[in-house]
């Protein structure tokens, strides 16, 4: 029987650097998985959005961790120098509640926190 991960999250970035995610997601189309991805339907204020939402079989975990860490790792943007950030809450039907924190360039693992139990975790 396979096991589950729950990945549900957003990045935050500018216009430019959304574009810089669009083409890493697309570099990493093939996998079953990658209709979890989503944006506003059109573009709004300041700030750039990506979001992501999916079950996956836990031997395809990397192949999205991979992804945000090569989104962390982007150049500052263009407005006030900011990097891309962003929030992930990982649920294991085993392990349990992880977050991925997206920050300072990398993807920071820490353990989840009790306060998002209701999601499921």
């Amino acid at each position: 029987m396979a096991v589950y991960v729950s990945i549900r999250g957003w990045l935050e970035c500018d216009s430019g650097q959304l574009e810089l995610l669009k083409s890493i997601i697309a570099k990493h189309s093939g996998n079953a998985y990658s209709g979890g991805w989503g944006f506003p339907s059109q573009p709004f204020n300041w700030t750039s959005y990506a979001f992501y939402g999916g079950d996956l079989q836990v031997t395809n975990v990397p192949w999205l961790r991979d992804q945000l860490t090569e989104m962390a790792a982007l150049p500052t943007g263009d407005e006030e120098e900011s990097r891309v950030e962003g929030l992930f809450l990982v649920t294991h039907e085993v392990d349990g509640l992880t977050e991925w924190q997206i920050r300072d360039g990398k993807l920071h693992e820490i353990p989840g926190s009790e306060r998002h139990a209701y999601l499921g975790a």
